[in-house]
C-alpha cells in the first residue's frame, strides 16, 4: 500500500492478532494477516468480495451486478496495441492526405499524437490507482462533479454507439471490393446481428478474440510497412519512388474552401479532425481496467505501449502511404465505396502486386469487425458504470452469470442500426456525417480525462500524497495535462469551421456541433437535477472508493509454461 510522505512517522497500521478488521490512518479497512505468511491472502479478499456480491444480489432483487476480472495481461497489452484500429486508420486517412498532402497530414497526425500521448498518460495514472470499469466516466464524477460525470458518461456511450454504426456501415462496403451481388443493407444486417451476439459471451472470450485479431492487425501493419519500404526503394515496376510524390504534385495538398494559402491551412486544420477519429480508442485500456486480472501491473504496461502504437502504426503508416500515393489521386475521393478510397489498397494496386490487395482487404474487413466488437464492449461497460453509480436505470447494472451487462449490450447495439443510413445516401457522405458526430463526442471525453487528472493531482497534493508513491506516475505532468486540455478545447470549437465558410450552412453546423449541443444540454440538466457545486472542493474529492480491494490483493500470475506462451507474453 502506498503511503503519504507527509505522514511517515508512527503511521504503520496494526492488525489485530485475533483476525479482527481494523483501519489505518486514512480510514481504510485492513483485513487480517495470514498467521503463517504474515500477508493478506488472496483467499481472504476473495471471501470479502463474495460477500459483497451476495449483498449486491440481494439489494438488486437477486440480480448479479459484478463484472469479472478475467482479462489477462496479454489481453490488455494487445488490446492497447491494436484493439480499436479500424476504419480510422485504413480508410479515414484518405481525406487528410487529399486535403493537406503527405507532409501536412503527417504534421497533423504528429501533433494530435502528442495530445493523445498525454491523455493516455493521465488516464494511466488514475486507472492504475483506482482500477474501475469505465474509469473515464467514473473519474469525471469523482474529481470534477456529479453533473460532469453523468454528462460525460452518456456522451461517451453515445460516442461508441455511433462509432459502432460507422464500423458496421463499412463492413459491407469492404466486401463489395470483391462482389456486389449481395445488397449493402443485407451485409449490415448480417454483421450487426453477428457482432451484437458476440458481445453476450464472457469477457474472457472477448479478450481472446481481441488478442488474436489485434495480433493479426499488428502483423499486417508491420508487414505493410516492410512491403512499402521495398516498393519505395524500387521493388516494383514503378522503379525507385523515394520522395517522388513529395516533389510532384508536392508535399502540401490543395487545401479546402480557398485556393490561397489560407486554404492549405484550413485543409491542415480539417486533418486534425480526421486524426482525432483515427486515434479514438487509445484510451480503451481505461475501460478494461475494471476487468483486468492484475490492473496494477497490466495497465501501466499497456499505457506505455501507446507511444509505440502512435509512432509505428499511425505515423509510419501515414509516412509510407504519403510516399506511395499522390494526394491528387482521384481514387482517394471515390464516392462509390469507402474501401475504394483506402490509401493502403491504392498503394498496393499502384505497385502491381495482384493478390495482395485482396489479402489486405480481408485484413481490413477482419479489423473492422474487431473494432465494432470493441465498440459494443465499451458502450455496454459505460452504461454499466452509470447504473452502478445510480445515474442510469439499475437494470443496466444486471449481468449474466459470466459477468456480461446484457442490457448495455442491447442498448448500444440498437444505436448501431444507424449504419443503415449509408443505404439511402451516398456512402461516403453518410460515413463522414457519422464520423463528425462520433469524433466530437470522443474529443469531449478526452477533455474530461485531462481535466479529471488535473483535479486528481491537486487532490493528491492537498492530502500531502506524493505522486512518486503511486503505482504508475504519468510523465511530464502536470504540464502535459494542461497542454492536452487546452488544445482539445480549441479543436472542439473550431472543428466545425466548414459550416461557416464560404457561407453559413445550417445542416453542416448541426452535423458538426450536435454532440457539443447534446453535451451542454446534458450538463445543464444534470446541474439542475443534482444541484451540486460546479466543481468539487479539493477536500471532498473521493480517491479512496473502489481501490481498497486492490490495495489488499496479492496477485498470483501463472508463469508461461512453454515457448509459445513465453513468446506471446513478450509480445503482449
Amino acid at each position: 500500500m502506498w503511503k503519504s510522505k507527509a505522514h511517515e512517522k508512527d503511521d504503520s497500521p496494526t492488525i489485530s492478532p485475533l483476525g479482527e478488521t481494523e483501519q489505518d490512518k486514512y480510514g481504510y479497512e485492513l483485513h487480517p494477516l495470514d498467521p503463517v505468511t504474515q500477508q493478506v491472502t488472496l483467499r481472504t479478499v476473495t471471501n470479502v468480495c463474495d460477500g459483497l456480491e451476495e449483498e449486491d444480489a440481494e439489494e438488486a432483487g437477486y440480480h448479479d451486478t459484478r463484472v469479472k476480472r478475467a482479462l489477462k495481461q496479454r489481453h490488455i497489452g494487445m488490446i492497447a496495441l491494436g484493439g480499436t484500429i479500424g476504419t480510422g486508420l485504413f480508410v479515414g486517412i484518405a481525406t487528410p492526405l487529399s486535403n493537406a498532402g503527405p507532409v501536412g497530414s503527417l504534421i497533423a497526425y504528429l501533433f494530435m499524437g502528442s495530445i493523445v500521448y498525454f491523455i493516455t498518460q493521465s488516464l494511466g495514472e488514475m486507472a492504475t490507482f483506482i482500477p474501475v470499469t469505465s474509469s473515464i466516466t467514473v473519474f469525471s464524477k469523482r474529481f470534477l462533479s456529479p453533473a460532469f460525470g453523468v454528462a460525460n458518461g452518456y456522451m461517451y456511450w453515445f460516442n461508441w454507439a455511433i462509432t459502432y454504426a460507422v464500423e458496421i456501415s463499412v463492413i459491407g462496403q469492404v466486401i463489395q471490393f470483391w462482389t456486389s451481388a449481395v445488397p449493402l443493407a443485407a451485409w449490415i444486417a448480417i454483421f450487426w446481428v453477428f457482432v451484437s451476439l458476440l458481445n453476450f459471451f464472457p469477457v474472457k472470450v472477448y479478450g481472446e478474440i481481441e488478442f488474436w485479431v489485434a495480433s493479426i492487425k499488428v502483423i499486417a501493419i508491420v508487414g505493410y510497412l516492410i512491403y512499402a519500404l521495398v516498393i519505395v526503394c524500387g521493388g516494383s515496376s514503378q522503379g525507385p519512388i523515394g520522395f517522388r510524390y513529395w516533389r510532384n504534385p508536392g508535399p502540401w495538398g490543395p487545401g479546402i474552401i480557398s485556393d490561397k494559402n489560407e486554404g492549405r491551412f484550413l485543409g491542415w486544420v480539417s486533418s486534425l479532425i480526421n486524426a482525432a477519429f483515427t486515434y479514438q480508442g487509445t484510451e480503451l485500456v481505461g475501460i478494461t481496467a475494471g476487468e483486468a486480472a492484475n490492473p496494477r501491473k497490466s495497465v501501466p504496461r499497456a499505457i506505455n505501449k501507446v507511444v509505440f502504437r502512435i509512432v509505428i502504426f499511425y505515423i509510419m503508416s501515414l509516412f509510407f502511404v504519403g510516399m506511395l500515393v499522390p494526394f491528387n489521386d482521384p481514387r482517394l475521393a471515390s464516392n462509390v465505396a469507402v474501401i475504394a478510397s483506402s490509401p493502403f489498397v491504392i498503394s498496393i494496386q499502384n505497385a502491381g502486386t495482384r493478390v495482395l490487395p485482396h489479402i489486405f482487404n480481408a485484413v481490413v474487413m477482419l479489423t473492422i469487425i474487431s473494432a465494432a466488437n470493441s465498440n459494443v464492449y465499451v458502450g455496454s461497460r459505460v452504461l454499466y458504470a452509470l447504473s452502478q453509480t445510480g445515474n442510469a436505470p439499475k437494470q443496466f447494472g444486471y449481468v449474466t452469470r459470466h459477468g456480461v451487462p446484457y442490457l448495455g449490450v442491447i442498448a448500444t447495439s440498437l444505436l448501431g442500426l444507424l449504419a443503415f443510413l449509408v443505404v439511402n445516401n451516398n456512402a461516403n457522405t453518410a460515413f463522414n456525417w457519422l464520423i463528425n458526430i462520433s469524433t466530437l463526442a470522443g474529443l469531449c471525453a478526452w477533455l474530461f480525462i485531462s481535466l479529471s487528472h488535473i483535479r486528481f493531482m491537486q487532490a493528491l497534493k492537498f492530502r500531502g500524497i506524493s505522486r512518486d508513491d503511486l503505482p504508475f506516475k504519468a510523465k511530464l505532468m502536470p504540464w502535459g495535462a494542461y497542454y492536452a486540455a487546452f488544445f482539445v478545447t480549441v479543436i472542439i470549437f473550431i472543428q466545425g469551421f466548414e459550416a461557416f465558410s464560404p457561407k453559413f450552412d445550417v445542416s453542416g453546423f448541426f452535423t458538426a456541433y450536435i454532440s457539443l449541443i447534446i453535451l451542454v444540454v446534458l450538463l445543464i440538466g444534470c446541474q439542475l437535477y443534482y444541484r451540486c457545486r460546479f466543481l468539487w472542493k479539493l477536500e471532498d474529492i473521493d480517491i479512496d472508493t473502489d481501490r481498497r480491494e486492490i490495495e489488499c490483493i496479492i496477485w498470483e500470475e501463472e508463469e508461461p509454461q512453454n515457448l509459445w506462451e513465453k513468446f506471446w507474453s513478450i509480445m503482449a
